[in-house]
């Protein structure tokens, strides 16, 4: 688990065990969000209006229900500036992904996005199973390839075979055809294990907090079932106004662009606050054995 090659977020690689569980062969998809929401008339958190007395001084525009969604730039911008490619949308929820107007006609068979960690939780919850932990979920997207770079190998992708929804193109304002959005589950090949989009097309929730790397990793032992830090320690000490506790994601998206954020690889690892949808982000669940 983990990797001492790539971002420091990643280290130390260590081993780990777990045991033996059942995880889904795609990303919940918006046919199946859509069949859970009309069976019990959940309400995510990106269609829920905003509290004023949690944000005082906040504009009403702002307090609209709204979520994160990409915009590509009309030119090269300076990648430190990530604000330059997302934008606040309101109305922009998993009904309507790219903001008003938009729905998810045709888009039936893509996975579901603007998914707080919450809305993951409530849906695994109706379908009587779990979210996966972070060893739960690698352990899987590496499909029995130990220690290697990518969920199949160590070559980007060999032959030229196009194996998984990362970004190709000019990141982030041009992107080759066919790639700088989402992609209908199973489009590219399974891993080694039968499990399709562990690489790439959106991030996906796990059920740990977020720790700034594997400290405390036992490197002579292998633990367990490992878990994350309690909550207490997830939060961004850099920005400490936002109280936000934040998850584990994983997999990388269609926006991981080699240029910028090069984690589509089992190894890798991102912070998200748990009350933020984006529209590169979505889940699959686990049943435990």
């Amino acid at each position: 688990m983990g990797s001492d090659r790539h971002y420091p977020e990643e280290g130390p690689a260590h081993r780990v065990e777990v045991d033996a569980f059942a995880i889904e062969t795609g990303q919940v998809t918006n046919a199946r969000y859509a069949r859970f929401v009309d069976e019990t008339g959940y309400v995510t958190v990106a269609e829920r209006p905003l509290d004023p007395a949690e944000f005082p001084g906040a504009p009403a525009e702002n307090l609209q229900p709204g979520s994160m969604v990409f915009a590509a730039t009309a030119g090269p911008v300076d990648l430190r500036h990530l604000n330059l490619w997302w934008r606040w949308t309101p109305g922009a929820s998993w009904r309507q992904p790219t903001g008003p107007r938009s729905s998810t006609q045709g888009r039936e068979e893509h996975p579901v996005v603007h998914i707080a960690h919450e809305d993951a939780r409530a849906y695994a919850d109706w379908a009587g199973r779990a979210l996966p932990t972070e060893a739960q979920w690698e352990a899987a997207a590496r499909g029995g390839l130990d220690n290697t770079e990518f969920a199949w190998g160590n070559e980007p992708e060999p032959d030229g075979l196009a194996l998984a929804n990362y970004w190709r193109g000019h990141f982030p304002w041009q992107p080759d055809a066919g790639y700088g959005t989402t992609t209908p589950v199973g489009t590219y090949p399974p891993n080694a294990y039968g499990l399709y989009d562990m690489t790439g097309n959106v991030w996906e929730w796990t059920d740990d907090w977020y720790a700034e790397n594997h400290t405390g990793a036992d490197l002579c032992c292998a633990p367990r079932n490992p878990r994350g830090p309690a909550v207490e320690g997830s939060f961004d000490h850099r920005q400490p106004q936002f109280r936000v506790p934040r998850k584990v994601i994983k997999g990388g998206s269609f926006l991981c662009a080699d240029s910028y954020c090069r984690r589509y690889r089992p190894a890798a690892r991102r912070p998200q606050m748990i009350d933020t949808g984006m529209s590169h982000i979505g889940f699959r669940c686990i049943a435990e054995a």
